[in-house]
């Protein structure tokens, strides 16, 4: 049988605007946290967010000018977002507020959401016509921190899709965010839920002489040694995998007694690592490191994390162990790795991750020989109702973040189960995709004893 046919259609944009707040804001500076100010998080992130047509919403009305509208009176209360950064002394972030507002486009596309097909689910095909990076938008600093387009489609439905500074806020942020322009746009007058900005609760403490407390490998200097796994950029493979309770229950079942009760998260992270050093087939003396994105928020007591805060409020504890072991060691040897480094986790821990990005420069996390995972399955993006209903599918709009292929994959939540998109080499890939299989294998056991 032949393969189906990439989806391919045209979308047809008016020219970008800058959407301002609708009311008059301060014109002020605002610093960003020690923990949003560091390199790692000096990128763009891409969400993408698909809506079906429903006659019993807003039935008549035009999703791109009712998102403008509420987008421009959500900017009054998140007045900083239509700002833009700019560096000072020590490379410190700060935001301008000066009200020029956040890029938005218009389009139409001759498509269908039916067209997708039913696992809306990334990678997405013309996802370059669907989220259109504006030439001169796309920087750091002096540009636009949120471009947002809204694309009609042919069934009714539309496509709202953005681009986020991540320095300015985290998952959690952006969807409150969203949550704020969903609200507004369905008629009300202001969020329900107030945007707090407050960074200066997450800044190194100002002590002479402060230092980190924790090792903190997640920043280590690691060099690409001679037998690490290089990841070749030219020959990327993108797939998504589905992990059911079925899945979940075959890994469980591999963990000693002791483990079992441990978390989807735990288990689910502990397999992807070791597949995907199987698959890179790294030195079996090098080492190779999963680092796990925790949400601090929860950890803070003194004082504690308003509610509406929507910074950046999480940790990159990391989990290490040699290849060779990594590979040919039990699961429960990487689930203990991956649990006792997110144990890691406390109010302490974020000060002392605030100090070493001052004290080091704000030094980016360590990327040779290291996978990235984020957990987005209580992010919200699936429940931001702009007045059509809950999003067919919200979440990210590619595989993985920052602008190193193969580094990380998110978990995104799906009906029964997670889906976790993972980019590789392609031969890789092969590799990979036969190990994952392996392993959620009922008679896994078996198997890796016949190799």
């Amino acid at each position: 049988m032949a393969p189906p046919q990439p989806l391919v259609f045209t979308v047809r944009r008016r020219m970008p605007e800058l959407v301002s707040p609708a009311g008059p804001t301060p014109n002020e500076i605002k610093y960003l946290s020690d923990i949003d100010d560091q390199e790692g998080l000096r990128f763009q992130i891409p969400v993408i967010q698909f809506y079906r047509r429903d006659e019993t919403n807003l039935n008549g009305k035009d999703p791109v000018k009712v998102i403008r509208e509420a987008l421009a009176k959500a900017l009054v209360f998140y007045y900083p977002m239509a700002g833009r950064l700019r560096e000072g002394p020590g490379r410190k972030l700060m935001v301008d507020c000066t009200g020029e507002g956040v890029v938005f486009i218009e389009a139409d596309a001759d498509v269908a959401l039916a067209d997708f097909g039913d696992a809306l689910q990334p990678p997405f095909p013309c996802l370059e016509e669907l989220l259109y990076d504006v030439p001169g938008s796309e920087g750091v600093l002096h540009c636009p921190l949120l471009l947002i387009q809204v694309t009609r489609l042919s069934c009714g439905g539309y496509i709202f899709a953005l681009r986020l500074n991540h320095t300015v806020c985290d998952a959690f942020g952006l969807v409150q965010f969203l949550n704020a322009v969903a609200e507004l746009a369905r008629g009300g007058r202001s969020p329900s839920v107030m945007p707090v900005w407050r960074r200066e609760l997450l800044d190194a403490r100002n002590l002479p002489g402060a230092t980190p407390t924790f090792a903190h490998h997640e920043y280590d200097q690691v060099p690409e040694s001679e037998g690490a796994a290089v990841i070749a950029l030219d020959d990327m493979a993108h797939r998504s995998f589905f992990f059911g309770e079925g899945e979940i229950a075959v890994l469980r079942r591999l963990l000693p007694v002791r483990l079992r009760r441990c978390s989807t998260f735990d288990v689910l992270t502990a397999c992807l690592w070791r597949c995907r050093t199987v698959a890179l087939r790294p030195d079996p003396d090098e080492e190779v490191r999963v680092i796990c994105i925790v949400n601090a928020r929860s950890r803070f007591n003194n004082p504690p994390i308003p509610r509406g805060y929507y910074g950046n409020a999480f940790a990159l504890p990391v989990a290490m162990a040699a290849a060779g072991d990594l590979a040919k060691k039990p699961l429960g040897y990487a689930v203990d790795l991956v649990r006792k480094a997110k144990g890691e986790v406390s109010e302490e821990y974020m000060r002392s991750v605030a100090d070493l990005m001052v004290a080091k420069g704000r030094p980016h996390f360590a990327v040779a020989r290291t996978y990235l995972v984020s957990d987005l399955k209580r992010a919200g993006f699936g429940e931001v109702d702009f007045g059509w209903g809950r999003p067919a599918y919200g979440g990210p709009a590619k595989g993985g973040v920052g602008a190193i292929p193969g580094l990380s994959s998110f978990y995104i939540p799906s009906k029964n189960g997670t889906v976790v998109p993972v980019s590789l080499p392609a031969s890789a890939m092969e590799t990979f995709v036969r190990e994952v299989e392996y392993m959620i294998n009922p008679h896994f056991d078996q198997i890796r004893s016949a190799l």
